[in-house]
């Protein structure tokens, strides 16, 4: 009964914290010029725009954390040892823009203190071959590090691929969060669920300023925190379980960062360009330019993630067909939407005739 009331609790600190302190954090951003200021076509928004607010995100986590976690474990503080380099980085890059290949190094850093010294590793996961006798992979430690500081690096970025609209990264990531909940108490994780419930949370006392109209960004110092979250979180769930399905859980749980930042990597790589190089191809944008409104696109994109932690939290109580039928339905629905968008964009620009085409026409 105590951790089902520390999670309440939790959730109402950290949206406490965080919804009070945004306020603070924005009048804070204009005095040390992190701001955003629209400079290039990938952006969205017209006017320059506050961008640490991550800092009242991670302020909100980590008031809910330290009141009501009561696993202090090696893993426990190498994490937030993490998230306090991270939040330095994020900061110091929405004030600066730092190059991108400083940014990787440091993200590898704080990866390697959640590995090394936290000693949070993906060392099983489910043999993805179907036709193998052994349904599980025992990785060798080396191997172990690795993948797992990738896994880390990887997420952490695909956060911040997606926030590029009024609200997205926030509400997809409380999504996600809620989804990590719900597993980590199916297999009795306690300390990931109050973890998970404070990141979810600080997410909702952000969006009442991040929605559109935003009056605040997250910023890198946002982004970057959830995502690496979000990585070390499910390192410690799924990733750690003799489940058949752990492998697949964690990444239909984290599916809408996870997909869009590996196509967009694949994508710059094949254009000739460095995958760490900004554009203007993710969903996000590709839903916008189809004609949606940044509301509408952010909804829809929330539909997706909100599917995808339905299809993990279902998979993760190994009721496998329910999963996939849902999930091929959802994958069913969304072609069609797609389809039928796309056609009414397109007619939506089709350029009217001439007056002189239209005679012509006519005759």
């Amino acid at each position: 009964m105590k951790i089902y009331a520390n999670m309440i609790f939790a959730f109402i600190i950290s949206f406490i914290f965080t919804f009070a302190t945004t306020p603070v954090v924005r009048r804070l951003a204009y005095k040390i010029g992190a701001v955003d200021i629209p400079k290039d076509k990938r952006r969205v928004h017209k006017r320059p725009t506050p961008r640490i607010g991550g800092l009242a995100i991670i302020f909100g986590f980590l008031a809910a954390v330290i009141s009501f976690n009561d696993d202090w474990s090696r893993g426990t503080i190498a994490i937030l040892i993490g998230v306090a380099i991270l939040g330095v980085l994020g900061v110091i890059d929405d004030c600066k823009d730092l190059d991108a290949k400083l940014k990787f190094v440091v993200q590898i850093m704080a990866a390697l203190v959640v590995v090394l010294f936290g000693n949070i590793r993906i060392s099983v996961f489910s043999n993805p071959n179907v036709f193998s006798d052994n349904p599980f992979l025992i990785l060798p430690n080396w191997a172990s590090i690795i993948i797992t500081v990738l896994w880390i690096v990887f997420m952490t970025n695909a956060v911040n691929f997606i926030d590029g609209l009024d609200g997205l990264a926030a509400g997809v990531s409380a999504i996600m969060s809620m989804s990590l909940v719900f597993i980590a108490m199916t297999y009795h994780e306690y300390t990931i669920a109050i973890m998970g419930v404070a990141l979810m949370g600080s997410c909702f006392g952000f969006l009442p300023f991040n929605f559109n109209p935003a009056k605040i960004f997250m910023g890198d110092t946002g982004s970057t925190f959830l995502g690496f979250m979000l990585a070390c979180l499910s390192v410690q769930g799924m990733f750690k379980s003799y489940a058949v399905i752990s492998f697949a859980v964690p990444i239909l749980m984290l599916g809408l960062p996870l997909f869009d930042a590996t196509f967009a990597m694949i994508r710059r790589v094949l254009s000739g360009k460095s995958p760490m190089v900004a554009d203007r191809g993710h969903l996000h944008h590709r839903l916008y330019d189809m004609g949606f409104s940044q509301k509408q696109t952010v909804f829809i994109l929330y539909a997706i993630s909100g599917v995808l932690g339905i299809t993990a939290i279902l998979l993760a109580e190994q009721r496998f067909l329910r999963a996939m039928l849902l999930l091929i339905c959802v994958l069913i629905f969304l072609l069609i939407a797609t389809m039928f968008g796309k056609n009414s964009f397109v007619h939506k620009i089709e350029p009217k005739p001439k007056p002189e085409e239209k005679e012509e026409e006519e005759k």
